[in-house]
């Protein structure tokens, strides 16, 4: 199946990729589609489309036979339960993450850290657990030619998702381990308020580092359910050309990764969506 003739990257350099959880409703089979129609490259599917469509070999035909290039896989990690028993099951299940990811045909596997176990305030013992499983998972993501993509999410998100906040705490998690093997994710809804951003980026770069620029917007009020409160791009607060500027400046060449979590988005029909995040793209990013 071809693609249009109109293709991208624009100004920016950055080519664009759809990730699925931004048309939530559609399969993979839909999405795919909708990519090629509308000329996007790349598409970042997330596990359980992946496994709606068959799996991850059945998912990489359909993909093939779209011309697109598979930018990431999202997602693994929450290492963080106390659990000894639910701790041995997340490490199991993120084996199989990177083995998907690889079957996939992406070098990239998000990671999102998990937050503090239930009944615990100890965030210092939390963090430590990430670090632990990374070490665990590095040689299984290194035979796969998988690198794990640590990506740190906003504050707000620290007690149940995430205790990895900033950009600089991803990279200091990174630090032990080879620049091939992990890396971090720059998603602007998660970072675009910390004051150490431009910095954390330009060292992300200097270390070779950036495995995925994620995008969307940061919407005022914030909607009861905080998880949902992305927008698209050029509908919130967030500055996207110094960032973009700064990733590119530091010598990311990969995509620009559309990833909306959005109750109303989600509920409107997705050839609409997958339309404004082109348009949204040429005016603010491409």
């Amino acid at each position: 199946m071809r693609l249009p003739p109109e293709r991208f990257p624009g100004e920016s350099g950055l080519p664009l990729s759809l990730n699925t959880a931004t048309i939530k409703r559609a399969t993979l089979a839909e999405a795919a589609r909708l990519a090629a129609e509308h000329g996007i490259e790349g598409i970042g599917p997330w596990r359980d489309v992946v496994e709606a469509a068959g799996g991850a070999k059945a998912a990489r035909a359909l993909l093939d036979g779209y011309g697109l290039t598979v930018t990431s896989l999202c997602r693994g990690g929450f290492f963080t339960d106390a659990d000894p028993g639910a701790r041995a099951g997340a490490l199991a299940d993120n084996r199989r993450a990177i083995e998907e990811a690889a079957i996939l045909g992406t070098r990239e596997l998000v990671l999102v850290a998990g937050g503090v176990p239930a009944g615990s305030k100890d965030l210092r013992s939390a963090r430590e657990a990430v670090s632990a499983a990374l070490e665990e998972l590095v040689p299984h993501a290194r035979r796969w030619g998988v690198r794990l993509a640590i990506e740190p999410l906003h504050p707000m998100f620290c007690a149940d998702r995430a205790v990895v906040s900033t950009l600089g705490q991803a990279l200091d998690l990174a630090a032990p381990f080879e620049a091939a093997d992990v890396g971090v994710v720059v998603d602007t809804y998660h970072v675009w308020w910390d004051p150490g951003l431009f910095p954390q980026i330009e060292r992300a770069g200097r270390e070779g580092r950036i495995s995925a620029y994620q995008v969307c917007d940061w919407l005022v009020p914030l909607p009861a359910d905080t998880l949902l409160g992305r927008g698209h791009v050029g509908d919130g607060r967030i500055g996207f050309a110094p960032i973009t500027t700064a990733v590119t400046g530091a010598g990311y060449t990969g995509y620009v990764e559309v990833e909306i979590f959005n109750q109303e988005i989600w509920d409107a029909d997705p050839a609409a969506t997958v339309a404004t995040v082109v348009e949204r793209y040429r005016r603010y990013i491409g």
